[in-house]
């Protein structure tokens, strides 16, 4: 499969599954941002967090804090995920298994953010789904990829 870019030069897609999945992904990182500017500009809390402070143990009341910390979850994981994917499909991967697992992330990093840090208290069920999930697709993802490059681990 071959795309034209530029002046209609023939240029291989070197990973394109990762390469569509990168739009969903950005969307929803987009969704995240905004909702966290959406509380600075409701609450005037351009710097930090807003001025309510009532929190106690696990029940946060600051959905500025809430947001914030969904969106940093957020590109504290999927990064890496993303770099796992690409290198994997550039080494030769099941595509069907980078779409797959891909899909399965993005599901699990909605589940944890949308039904389990939204909800009272942030502890939803989608919290511990969306963290174990992630964490479950990361390590198949590199475990992957490490099977994948197996034979330039020998010396």
């Amino acid at each position: 499969m071959a795309t034209k870019i530029g002046l209609g030069v023939p240029m291989p897609l070197l990973a394109p599954v990762s390469a569509a999945w990168a739009a969903p992904f950005a969307f929803y990182y987009l969704f995240l941002q905004n909702r966290v500017v959406f509380h600075r500009l409701s609450n005037k809390a351009y710097m930090g967090h807003s001025t309510d402070t009532s929190k106690t143990g696990n029940d946060v009341k600051d959905p500025l804090y809430v947001a914030n910390r969904a969106q940093v979850n957020f590109i504290e994981n999927v990064p890496i995920a993303f770099i796992i994917a690409i290198l994997a499909e550039l080494n030769g991967a099941n595509r069907k298994y980078i779409g797959y697992g891909l899909g399965a992330l993005f599901a699990l990093r909605v589940s944890h953010v949308e039904f389990g840090m939204m909800t009272e208290g942030s502890l939803g069920t989608g919290r511990p789904v969306g963290y174990y999930g992630t964490q479950a697709v990361m390590a198949a993802a590199a475990g992957y990829l490490a099977y994948l490059v197996k034979d330039y681990w020998q010396i």
